[in-house]
This record gives structure tokens, C-alpha cells and sequence, in this order.
């Protein structure tokens, strides 16, 4: 993945510079030109530089001469994702993101990336894998490799293709060996923070540490799960059902080889031959307003099902998406295994 510093260049370089720079970028040619803050200016193309030479200016000249000075970009925690599906439908290929000082903190590129939503993401990866032992006596679940890379990179790979950037690690069972694997985050263009359970604190109450989150929606995903879920499809119905709190939730068919009957004091009132029901399991990928945790109870022991249950008692609306994708709860020896099998047909 090329660093998104790759496509920025001071306002002061030559077009010589800019010139080495672009070629470098071969078919990602854009340069997002900066102040001495990252503070965007301009951006510059191959077709600015020619057009430059063409009315008589140098490669010494200075890139201020010729850069684009009002050019497209993202707003950091934009919440109209239409306009960012406009921009990546009009063909518009590589946009840099800025913060609220201006200051460029990402590239998107669309060609790789498929969107970029305003969600912070907590990746709960706190757990023993007692059911995976041998295989988690020395080694913690999320760093077990499904094909050739971790299960929980495979989790963090695929939210950051939807251009989520920011996210939290909840550790604690060999804690140390992810942080060391993922670092800051800087090599994926992300920024990665941990946050250590104490004590065990459920499936959702580590979350109830983080204080400083940089959006009003945050996702929450167990480690362990693999799925090719569109996550800006999921944001979407999110926004759309105008819901507080969403799971993604995974369809079962129970098929009956029977007539069922339906009774009423004893009589029969009417009966299904065969019939096929449907119901649906929590997923453990969880989106929500970030207003909605402030029901978590601090440094508790809390499940995700208990802030749902919270959440319906106080009167928000907690929505299904269900998912018709793949997904896989990575969690006995019989899922790893089937992982293994799954990982190189399933199209992320």
C-alpha cells in the first residue's frame, strides 16, 4: 500500500521535483501540493506541467506557477457519503482528505479504496481462544493466520478498503504480540490505538474507555470474524432506518420434515406442509451512534446484547441488517479449518 505522504509536495519545490515525484506515482499521478503544516493548496497533474512548459515556464520554475488552486477534497468525518460516491462515480480517481485546519491527513484513492466513511472502528481482540488451544498457547486468535495473513488483519484490511482510518484495539491475552504485529497503524494509512482490559470486560465493555473518538459513529467487530461485508452498504441502511444502534445479523433456515400444525384450544386451526423458518443470529459487528455509549457502564463487565438490551429499554431504535454475504465466526478448530478452505473462493 503507498503511503498517502507519497502524494504531497511543498509549494516551494520546482517542477523538476514535481516532476521526479509524478513519475514515481506512475498511474497514481497526482500531487497534492502543501504548506510547511500539510495545509492543502493546490493540487498538480502531469497535464498542469505540460501545459506549463507549453506557455514557456522552466523546469526550475516554482510548482506555485502552475498548480490547480481549487481542488477536490474530503472532509474528515464527512457525513454525506453521496458526495463521496459522486466524486468516486464521476471517475474522480484519487482526492486527499483533510481536517478541520485544512491540514491533509489521508489520500484516498479509488482505484483501491471504495469509499471513506466517517466511523471510528474497535476491533475487540481481548480474548483467550480457549476453544483454539493448542494452536492459542503461545499465539493470541487474532494473529492465527487464515491463508496468508492473521485472521484480525484480514478484519482490519477490509474496513480500511471502506476508508475507515481510525481505530481501537481492545487487548489483553498476549497483548503485546498484536500491538507489536500493528504497530500505529501508519503502514496501512491508519492510526491505531490500544486500549488493555484490566480484567475481563465482555464483548463490548473495554469500549466504555475511550474517550476521545474522532466520529459520531463507531463499529465495533470481534476479531475473529470473516466476512466480505460492504460496510458502506451497512453505514447506508444505518442512515436510512434513521436507526441508534445496528448488528449485522446472520440468516439460519430451519427446515421442518413435518406438517406443522397451529392450534387453538385444542383445534386445529390451520397447518404448513414441510414449512422452511428463518431466523437470524448476531453477527458480532455492531454500528452505532456514538451518543448510544453512554449507556455502557464504566470499567464493567458489559456484552454487546446487554447495551442492546439497554438501548431497546430507553427507547432507541436498534436495527437488523441482515447480511447476504459471507461471514465466519473463526472460533473452534472446525471454523479454522473451514477458513483455510474458504479464504482463496470467497471474492472480498
Amino acid at each position: 500500500m503507498r503511503n498517502y505522504k507519497e502524494h504531497l509536495l511543498q509549494t516551494e519545490s520546482t517542477i523538476k521535483q514535481a516532476l521526479l515525484k509524478l513519475d514515481e506515482l506512475a498511474g497514481d499521478a497526482i500531487l497534492f501540493m502543501v504548506d510547511k503544516d500539510d495545509k492543502l493548496i493546490g493540487s498538480l497533474t502531469d497535464g498542469d506541467v505540460r501545459r506549463g512548459l507549453i506557455k514557456g515556464i522552466t523546469i526550475d520554475s516554482r510548482v506555485n506557477d502552475i498548480i490547480q488552486d481549487n481542488p477536490r477534497f474530503i472532509k474528515k468525518g464527512e457525513e454525506n457519503i453521496q458526495k463521496i460516491v459522486e466524486y468516486r462515480e464521476s471517475n474522480f480517481k484519487i482526492l486527499p482528505v483533510i481536517d478541520k485546519d485544512d491540514k491533509v491527513v489521508n489520500v484516498i484513492n479509488f482505484r483501491i479504496a471504495r469509499s471513506y466513511l466517517p466511523i471510528d472502528a474497535v476491533i475487540m481482540a481481548g480474548g483467550m481462544g480457549t476453544r483454539l488451544k493448542p494452536l492459542t498457547d503461545s499465539t493470541p486468535k487474532p494473529l492465527l493466520k487464515v491463508g496468508d495473513k492473521p485472521i484480525m488483519e484480514h478484519n482490519l484490511d477490509r474496513l480500511a478498503l471502506y476508508g475507515i482510518d481510525d481505530f481501537w484495539v481492545s487487548v489483553k491475552y498476549l497483548g503485546e504480540q498484536i500491538e507489536s504485529y500493528f504497530g500505529d497503524g501508519s503502514g496501512k494509512n491508519t492510526k491505531i490505538d490500544y486500549v488493555w482490559e484490566d480484567e475481563p470486560l465482555g464483548t463490548i465493555g473495554a469500549v466504555s474507555k475511550i474517550t476521545n473518538f474522532e466520529h459520531d459513529y463507531v463499529l465495533i467487530t470481534n476479531s475473529d470474524v470473516l466476512t466480505n461485508l460492504d460496510y458502506e452498504n451497512f453505514f447506508l441502511d444505518f442512515i436510512e432506518q434513521g436507526a441508534d444502534f445496528s448488528v449485522v445479523t446472520i440468516p439460519y433456515q430451519v427446515n421442518v420434515p413435518y406438517a406443522v400444525l397451529e392450534t387453538s384450544n385444542g383445534q386445529i386451526t390451520s397447518f404448513k406442509e414441510k414449512p422452511t423458518y428463518t431466523y437470524y443470529s448476531n453477527g458480532g459487528i455492531y454500528l452505532m451512534k456514538r451518543s448510544a455509549l453512554r449507556f455502557l457502564p464504566q470499567n464493567s463487565f458489559f456484552n454487546a446484547t446487554d447495551l442492546m438490551e439497554k438501548l431497546i429499554s430507553e427507547g432507541l431504535k436498534v436495527v437488523s441488517y441482515p447480511l447476504a454475504g459471507y461471514w465466519l465466526d473463526v472460533g473452534k478448530h472446525e471454523d479454522f479449518e473451514r477458513a483455510q478452505r474458504d479464504i482463496n473462493k470467497i471474492k472480498f
